[in-house]
């Protein structure tokens, strides 16, 4: 069922949204950009630098979804075509970022710009426009465990409870300064309270998101084959690369690292229904409102 199918609480068909998606050549972006070509009837613009890896969305123009996608090639660091852009949406998805684990101890200063300097003209776009704002932070905002600070023979160890990521209550702890590895997640947390006191202060409505590495198809690359020989992909690509050349695994602390791995096809569903959720609170609103009106005007 797509967008145009759905109705309203009085019967009338829910018009569908212009989204301004912000890094929609991306990972991320790309199987999302799909998602609403394929099952909805919005309208996406998008934003990126690179256009790589949705050019098979753009053309040609016999594709079934032909013009509700528009590919817009700005750098959003410097470019006045932005505002517009959100102006004219209503909904901006954030995707914008550097999020390659290698690049946090090579590149901090492009890693701290790019995850929070770049970002704060969408939120103020988004907030003085009143324009819904989802944001994609990460994870690691979340900084390390408490169980990861107990000593190794501890029986505190064996207790998940030190282990558990709680969304509201979860100290963020974090390495120190000289540990450059950590500027991404300051940088990333940092935005995330930026947004949350607009939000407070001035009424900006967000969703923020926060990823537990999303794997699936566009995600990376292969050094030398797909991308740079001197390049360091995220972990599941440097396992794939060391397969591909017979070479041992690179593991981190001998593999006794754990991750948490989620499908992009599984997230993006997740992704979707946020946008979902964010018409039905828009129409419950305005109907609220309209019947309030209606009933004592």
């Amino acid at each position: 069922m797509t967008s145009s199918a759905r109705v309203d609480l009085d019967g009338n068909a829910i018009k569908p949204l212009t989204i301004c998606m912000i890094g929609a050549g991306g990972f991320i972006g790309s199987h999302l950009c799909e998602k609403l070509m394929n099952e909805t009837d919005h309208t996406v613009l998008a934003v990126d630098v690179y256009s790589d890896k949705i050019k098979h969305l753009l053309e040609p123009d016999s594709l079934p979804w032909n013009g509700r996608i528009q590919f817009h090639r700005l750098n959003i660091k410097n470019d006045s075509r932005l505002e517009g852009l959100i102006k004219c949406s209503d909904l901006t998805v954030n995707l914008a970022a550097i999020c390659t684990p290698a690049d946090y101890n090579t590149r901090p200063l492009d890693t701290i710009y790019s995850n929070f300097i770049d970002a704060l003209p969408v939120v103020k776009y988004c907030s003085e426009n009143n324009k819904r704002l989802i944001h994609f932070s990460t994870c690691e905002v979340y900084g390390k465990t408490i169980g990861s600070y107990l000593p190794k023979d501890s029986p505190l160890r064996q207790d998940p409870a030190y282990y558990i990521l709680k969304e509201d209550t979860s100290p963020c702890i974090f390495g120190s300064i000289e540990k450059q590895r950590w500027s991404y997640a300051c940088a990333k947390q940092l935005i995330e309270r930026l947004i949350y006191a607009e939000g407070a202060e001035n009424g900006l409505e967000f969703t923020i998101v926060r990823p537990f590495n999303w794997i699936g198809p566009r995600m990376d690359f292969i050094p030398g084959i797909d991308g740079p020989s001197e390049g360091v992909p995220r972990v599941l690509a440097c396992f794939s690369n060391n397969l591909l050349r017979r070479e041992p695994l690179k593991l981190v602390d001998g593999g006794e690292s754990q991750r948490t791995f989620v499908y992009i096809k599984d997230a993006i569903e997740a992704v979707h229904l946020m946008i979902v959720c964010y018409i039905l609170d828009f129409l419950f609103h305005n109907n609220c409102q309209f019947r309030y009106k209606k009933h004592y005007h």
